[in-house]
């Protein structure tokens, strides 16, 4: 792997490996840009198979969170780190104050959260180390239901581009999951009289979303076949693919998912077929406005109403697609883009300060 030419070509800022064989700590740390602040991204870890995977794995998340962040309108740039080894250990205070360590040399133009494989304590022993760190126990707290407050509203939206209207009243939406988003999104599609149906592969949790929402289960296969106006994709990623898109039977795809493209081709796929799409990084933003808040000591309420911001800015990403004519989940990327240069275009100002 040519890792400059990688950098190149998307505008990678900062590359970093990191080594502590005390405790066996081998890390990766990726900066995208910082154009609009610090980055934030969580730390993953993970039993690669080699080198060049991990770090395909934290630049290509890194440069995620930069669209992610300047399409919610954060003041915030976009990094990962990647932690290599088995997330299973036990053995973890002296891995993840190694990691702390690390990125506290960054002098907090990275600053790191949980991600796969690690947890709000793992947080702890990284605060050990540096400040520069967010997802602490007792602080943001749970960002599900800021998440799933944020894909709702981004439903919402979708339903106003696609029927004029952004009720959501008497719609059929189908959910792929009844994990803690997908729950807090019923509620608020519950409320609003939408009909459900619900598919996991956890038969408990399922069976508990359906009583609370009265809504119908199916299988999880079969999901892709039910007749709604929505498919709400929230929980694994890649489920718009070759084989399930030809058997989708709905109008609008809207959830919570990371990767719900399979590939780039299938987002141009829906286009061709008529499908409205919301894109995962803009809709499901609201657990990084929670950690946002988080660092900017916000109170939860207000959290949650800088995810309403999310239904303006699914509209913005339509409008994008209608005036350049492309589909949706490339308009995604142009609206974080046209963000982070409006901000590199502002004029040089003099401060002042000591001659």
């Amino acid at each position: 792997m040519d890792v400059f030419a990688e950098m190149k070509s998307e505008g990678y800022e900062q590359l970093v490996f990191c080594h502590e064989p005390s405790c066996g700590y081998f890390g990766i740390i990726a900066i995208h840009d910082t154009t609009l602040g610090p980055a934030l991204g969580g730390t993953r870890f993970w039993q690669y198979a080699g080198t060049d995977q991990a770090v395909t794995d934290a630049l290509r998340l890194a440069r995620g969170m930069t669209y992610k962040a300047a399409a919610a309108g954060l003041n915030l740039g976009g990094g990962k780190a990647v932690i290599i080894g088995d997330n299973r250990r036990v053995d973890r205070e002296a891995l993840f104050r190694a990691h702390g360590r690390f990125v506290d040399s960054l002098g907090g133009r990275y600053i790191t959260a949980e991600d796969i494989g690690t947890s709000p304590a793992d947080m702890e022993f990284v605060r050990r180390e540096t400040d520069h760190v967010a997802g602490l126990q007792n602080l943001s707290g749970d960002p599900s239901p800021v998440t799933g407050y944020g894909v709702y509203v981004g439903m919402k939206a979708c339903a106003r581009q696609r029927w004029g209207s952004d009720s959501l009243s008497g719609r059929t939406v189908l959910v792929q999951g009844a994990g803690k988003v997908a729950v807090s999104l019923c509620r608020y599609l519950h409320r609003e009289g939408a009909k459900l149906v619900l598919t996991d592969i956890d038969t408990a949790k399922l069976k508990a979303a359906v009583e609370e929402f009265g809504a119908r289960a199916v299988g999880v296969d079969a999901i892709y076949d039910e007749p709604g106006d929505i498919y709400a994709p929230c929980a694994l990623g890649a489920t718009v693919n070759d084989d399930t898109l030809p058997r989708l039977k709905v109008e609008v795809i809207a959830g919570a998912a990371n990767n719900q493209l399979a590939e780039e081709r299938h987002g141009t796929e829906l286009e061709q077929r008529g499908l409205l799409y919301a894109p995962d990084f803009v809709i499901n933003s609201g657990g990084l406005i929670n950690v946002y808040g988080e660092l900017e000591h916000w109170p939860q309420e207000r959290a949650q109403r800088k995810a309403q911001e999310i239904y303006d800015a699914i509209l913005k990403v339509f409008a994008i697609a209608a005036r350049d004519g492309i589909p949706s989940f490339q308009a995604a990327d142009r609206l974080a883009e046209e963000r982070i240069a409006a901000v590199v275009g502002l004029s040089k100002m003099w401060r002042g300060g000591r001659g």
